[in-house]
């Protein structure tokens, strides 16, 4: 702890909140985090259905993931944590969402959070903070705005008053927040630098109202939330700027995440397509076959998907490798290339997520449109987290990277 800090302490201690309550799991590696991933995710895809039809906000499917000890995976050994590769917290989102496309969205912010704690927090701020994620706590976000020029533009403010900081503001997009023990919002402060301040849920001023209306990712959470004089300890506050400002692998890191979850919805939605058409489908009648699964054109169109889905798996594989290296060794170079390889990843599994999911209701025939299966689901979940950020963007930037040698932009949307 910097002797500045330590006097910024003394004179203001930190209001630290009640700990969570409840043991949570240590996971040592990333076969563990893998093996608890899997067994978490067949308790969380057995009420999927039922949470996307009545809108059942995902506490307890939360408290599961926190006690699993799923949420501390990249708390560095040194903290007690498992450290686990880049590709294993793919794995982890991309295994959630495959139970649960809701679900495995949820994680992203936390472990983005987590990241900017990792590159930019104090000693201090990350011994305190890592040992309240490892007891199982959860971090939301408050990142986005509506209303302003774009979405990575806030008019949210962590201004210095008498008082000392307060946080003023509106945001919208808060995935997580409804579940959190944390909320990281993200402001300007007074000298306009972007930071990111971490406060607790039930911090007076702060509210959190459930009116996402998405038609897809129905249970996120991702509502408004409403900062109204929120006081904020300076030993909360990092700073944002700072881990774009250099080389880092914030940017490819938060994306990988991303690709993670459209990766895990294409995989359901292939396995749905391939069990539904095996086991109710009707072949059409010039098929000349007794089987839906023997028809020639859905053979083939099934081969092509799975083709399409193994290919993107493999992007988002190698990709971990890239964000990997980006982290042990952080340099322009590095980082460009994570970002091109995650970009690459992202595109390639957010074409899956649609294909496969519109072919599985047109290949899995008209039952496949009654509401009580479901599988409208899948295509509706991924569309709404596809348009996080427009792979059109990532066309561009990994042409430029190749054809023109120029590197994309360092920020969490590439």
């Amino acid at each position: 702890m910097s002797a500045a800090l330590a006097a910024i302490l003394d004179e203001d201690p930190f209001p630290v909140p009640p700990p969570r309550g409840r043991p949570a799991r240590r996971i040592r590696d990333d076969a563990e985090a893998i093996a608890v991933a899997r067994e978490v995710a067949r308790t969380i895809a057995a009420g999927a259905v039922e949470r996307d039809q009545e809108r059942r906000l995902p506490y307890e499917e939360m408290d599961l993931i926190s006690d699993a000890g799923l949420l501390a995976i990249t708390v560095p050994k040194a903290f007690g944590g498992a450290g686990v590769a880049s590709g294993t917290v793919a794995e982890v989102i991309a295994i959630l969402s495959a139970a649960d496309g809701s679900i495995g969205q949820i994680p992203q912010n936390h472990f983005f959070i987590l990241e900017a704690l990792r590159l930019e927090g104090s000693e201090a701020q990350q011994r305190f903070f890592y040992a309240r994620i490892l007891d199982g706590e959860r971090i939301g976000n408050a990142l986005s705005e509506l209303g302003t020029r774009t979405a990575q533009d806030h008019a949210t403010r962590l201004g210095r008053t008498a008082e000392g900081l307060r946080l003023n503001g509106r945001k919208f997009y808060s995935t997580g927040a409804l579940f959190a023990h944390w909320i990281a919002v993200v402001a300007n402060d007074d000298e306009n630098r972007s930071t990111i301040a971490l406060v607790p849920r039930d911090s007076a001023g702060l509210t959190v109202v459930d009116d996402w209306s998405g038609f897809g990712q129905r249970v996120t959470g991702s509502g408004t939330t409403i900062l109204d004089n929120v006081a904020v300890h300076p030993f909360a506050v990092i700073s944002l700027r700072a881990v774009f400002e250099r080389p880092t692998s914030m940017g490819p890191f938060a994306q990988i995440m991303h690709a993670a979850v459209e990766q895990g919805i294409a995989r359901a939605a292939l396995d749905e397509t391939i069990r539904f058409v095996t086991t109710r489908s009707r072949p059409w009648k010039d098929a000349g076959v007794d089987r839906a699964s023997d028809d020639p054109y859905t053979v083939a169109e099934v081969g092509e998907l799975k083709i399409r889905l193994d290919g993107s798996q493999a992007l988002l594989t190698r990709s971990g490798r890239f964000v990997d290296a980006a982290q042990h060794a952080p340099s322009t170079e590095a980082v460009a290339a994570a970002s091109v390889a995650v970009a690459e990843a992202k595109v390639a599994s957010t074409e899956a997520a649609l294909q496969i999911a519109s072919k599985l209701i047109e290949l899995a025939g008209s039952q496949a449109t009654l509401t009580r299966h479901g599988l409208d689901r899948f295509w509706r979940n991924a569309r709404t987290h596809t348009v996080h950020d427009p792979i059109r963007w990532k066309y561009r930037a990994i042409g430029d990277y190749w054809l023109n040698g120029i590197n994309p932009p360092r920020h969490g949307a590439i």
